[in-house]
């Protein structure tokens, strides 16, 4: 019974691939070794199952564990219960066939598993599988580690880097070359900016980054265009330009400039300079004292030759009309604008130069216009005085900066050639384009207004500069004005102003050059508006006669159309052209194209002259001046 129950509790425990044998030889009676046999066989049962164990040789020769754990628990059942000698025991052992039923279920889910594992290692590269929630933590908690210092013995120049940081490493190699390099001209000295910085960044992106050689050397080439900028830098400090001989003053009493002579310039050695510094740079001298030397420079005009070289390089002249108010008003602008000096690359603004028009100034109140409207305004009239200096100074060929055409036809110029301003408002301004100054002589006598620009020629000999403007067509004029009138019977209208249309005007420059035409380009567009038709009427339903008339005598007369009253300078008919204003707030025509960079001077003589839109008449024009005995007086008058 002992040798049954020992027999059955090792073959069915310890050879099952499971078991364990210390529990079956512990075991006192054949039940209880047998359970214990059983639950060892179902142990090596799951474990054969599962695939983990094979081949247990202690099965009576089953070459699975999963099929030799069924054999062993087949075995043990029937030795426990039974009482089967060890020898029947091996006898059937030999006859069970394996069950491939089980091992074809237990090889699919070893497929399985192994696809599966196959399938996470390709989704997380490097990660196997229970490891990915560990691998994941290290993933996140993984930094770029900081630039260490160097560990290679390296070199800089002799300058040991090595264990330092690229900061330290930076520090060690400028405190070994400090830069103090200093330029110095006539005492004065310019600290010129660290130019090698850079080339020790780059030095040691080089060493820290790859892996360093034992020896390096600081590179001082490539640093032309550093020095050329320092250079530059210098000059612009140090050099002068000679000022050339010209005018200087303008004497009143004499009723002209004063000349004064040139003044020298200088100019540092730049070539000298450059190389210098470069050689320094070379040497890593990089805290050498450059001393600089320069030259003078004379002046291309002195004064002798300035004396004969000065001359009225661009002129222009208007009529002004019969009301003295404005011509108070344009013989104030005038005086102040003469003898007005504007120096080399200065711009000159009207509004400044000209100053407010005021009544204490001594300016009156002339006809002007406002937002469209005519009014009585302190210095009405001065627009003409900037519209003839803007024609001036084209033809002189110096650059206009700014300039505004009126909302309304002027009448005391070419439409389209016409400069207006207004203070706080529009101005004119122009710039001296030239090498030397320019001066500007202004006068009223007689009706007529001339500007002229003395100078030193800016054109070439025989170039000259003019304003040509063709009118491009009309625009119907704006819808008629109602004045409401009880005098004016029930349904009739009374025209007190026929008003006019506006237009459109193309202005051409056009350059000569010894009388022949080289080129005749747009300059720019205008456009003007046209005055509103003044009309009364009654539409209150009564109609009360004037004086002296009748209801049933009374006889209306309508205004022909083309017939217009006086406009209030009370010197032209207020439709036959536009007016000007010079104060207020003035809205400026439209104007499509710009005025050119540089502005042109023509003959003021031999042009051709400009034709009143509205009579078809030659009215006076640029360059043009009343002959002997004539009023001057261009019809309709201008207000501006």
């Amino acid at each position: 019974m002992s040798t049954s129950n020992r027999t059955g509790g090792y073959s069915s425990a310890d050879r099952s691939g499971g078991g364990s044998r210390g529990t079956s030889s512990r075991s006192s009676s054949g039940g209880r070794a047998g359970s214990a046999g059983s639950r060892t066989g179902s142990t090596g049962s799951r474990t054969g199952s599962a695939g983990s164990r094979t081949g247990s040789t202690g099965s009576a020769g089953s070459r699975t564990g999963s099929s030799g754990s069924r054999a062993g628990t087949s075995r043990a059942r029937t030795s426990y219960s039974s009482g089967t000698t060890y020898r029947s025991y091996r006898n059937r052992r030999r006859k069970p066939s394996p069950d491939y039923r089980i091992i074809a279920i237990a090889g699919v889910i070893l497929i399985l598993v192994i696809a599966a594992a196959a399938f996470a290692m390709t989704q997380h590269p490097g990660k196997t599988p229970g490891r990915e929630e560990e691998t994941t933590a290290e993933t996140e908690t993984e930094t770029t580690p900081p630039e260490t210092e160097l560990v290679k013995e390296v070199t800089v120049d002799n300058i040991t880097i090595t264990g330092m940081s690229r900061e330290q490493a930076k520090e060690a190699i400028l405190k070994n070359y400090p830069w103090r390099m200093t330029a110095v001209y006539n005492g004065d000295v310019y600290e010129l900016t660290n130019l090698m910085s850079g080339k020790v960044d780059a030095l040691l992106e080089e060493i820290f980054t790859g892996e360093p050689k034992e020896k390096y050397t600081l590179d001082t080439t490539g640093l032309d265009d550093a020095v050329a900028a320092q250079v530059a830098a210098m000059k612009e400090r140090w050099n002068k330009e000679a000022k050339n001989g010209s005018i200087s003053a303008y004497d009143a009493d004499s009723d002209s400039f004063t000349f004064t002579s040139g003044e020298n310039g200088v100019a540092i050695d730049e070539e000298k300079l450059t190389a210098d510094i470069q050689a320094a740079i070379k040497a890593k001298d990089f805290d050498a004292q450059i001393q600089v030397g320069g030259s003078t420079v004379e002046p291309e005009i002195t004064q002798a030759s300035a004396q004969s070289l000065y001359k009225t390089i661009g002129t222009y002249t208007t009529n002004t009309t019969a009301n003295s108010k404005r011509n108070t008003n344009v013989k104030l602008a005038a005086q102040k604008l003469n003898g007005t000096i504007v120096q080399p690359g200065q711009e000159l603004s009207f509004n400044d130069t000209v100053g407010e028009r005021t009544e204490a100034k001594g300016y009156q109140s002339a006809a002007a216009y406002n937002n469209g409207e005519v009014v009585q305004e302190i210095g009405g009239g001065v627009c003409q005085v900037s519209t003839t200096l803007y024609n001036a100074v084209l033809r002189a060929g110096l650059q206009i900066s700014m300039r505004r055409s009126h909302t309304f036809e002027p009448t005391y110029v070419t439409p389209g050639q016409d400069a207006t301003v207004s203070w706080g408002g529009p101005d004119f301004r122009f710039v001296n384009t030239s090498k030397s100054a320019v001066g500007i002589r202004a006068s009223y006598y007689n009706q007529t207004v001339t500007v002229s620009v003395y100078g030193i020629p800016v054109l070439e000999d025989g170039v000259t500069y003019s304003l040509e403007s063709t009118k491009l067509g009309d625009i119907d004029p704006p819808a008629p004005t109602y004045e409401e009138d009880q005098s004016v019977p029930l349904d009739q209208e009374v025209v007190v102003s026929a008003g006019s249309s506006g237009s459109r005007w193309e202005t051409r420059l056009v350059v000569k050059k010894n009388g022949e035409v080289v080129s005749r380009d747009v300059d720019h567009t205008t456009t003007y508006k046209g005055h509103a038709p003044v009309v009364k009427r009654n539409t209150s339903g009564v109609y009360i006669p004037t004086e002296g008339e009748s209801e049933s005598s009374t006889e209306v007369v309508e205004t022909p159309a083309e017939s217009a009253p006086s406009d209030p300078m009370g010197s032209g008919p207020m439709g036959a052209g536009p007016l000007s204003g010079s104060t207020g707030s003035v809205s400026p025509a439209e104007e499509t194209t710009p005025a050119p960079a540089v502005s042109p001077p023509v003959e003021t003589q031999g042009e051709p002259q400009p034709v009143s839109p509205d009579t078809g008449q030659i009215s006076s024009g640029p360059g043009v001046s009343p002959a002997p005995g004539d009023s001057g007086e261009i019809p309709p008058p201008p207000i501006g």
